[in-house]
């Protein structure tokens, strides 16, 4: 399954450099890169977030001083996408009511859909459908 959309060309050659890094195009690794690649500020710390040779996430990188109130709700979702991850004694902060309350909101839709692409295949033909028999 590939992303339906980007936030911009950065953000897209971002998410396809990862994969080749990670060589590996799983939907756990599809959504984290997309997560990561949403802002500036997270490609420029990737490396922070994820540790490309163990292929596992740092969440060590959510206390670091650049993280914003943006950023650290992306990179919360990124973990959360990658293993279900939530912090200890803040997982309220990995809920969608305090997640989804940014501009990013958008993609990180998609990045549900790339991680859980067989709950929505089904959705998609769906729309589709829906969206014809209305024109």
């Amino acid at each position: 399954m590939q992303p339906r959309m980007f936030r911009d060309e950065e953000h897209e050659r971002f998410y396809y450099e990862s994969l080749r890094r990670a060589n590996c195009t799983d939907a756990y690794h599809r959504a984290v890169f997309y997560v990561l690649g949403i802002s500036w500020e997270m490609r420029s710390h990737a490396n922070e977030l994820f540790d490309y040779s163990n292929d596992s996430i740092k969440t060590t990188g959510l206390s670091a001083a650049w993280q914003t109130s943006s950023t650290i709700r992306t990179s919360r979702l990124a973990f959360n996408l990658w293993n279900g991850w939530t912090e200890d004694g803040k997982e309220r902060y990995s809920t969608p009511h305090e997640l989804f309350d940014c501009s990013y909101a958008p993609y990180f839709f998609e990045a549900i859909r790339l991680r859980y692409p067989e709950y929505c295949r089904e959705h998609e033909r769906t729309t589709r459908s829906i969206e014809n028999r209305t024109r």
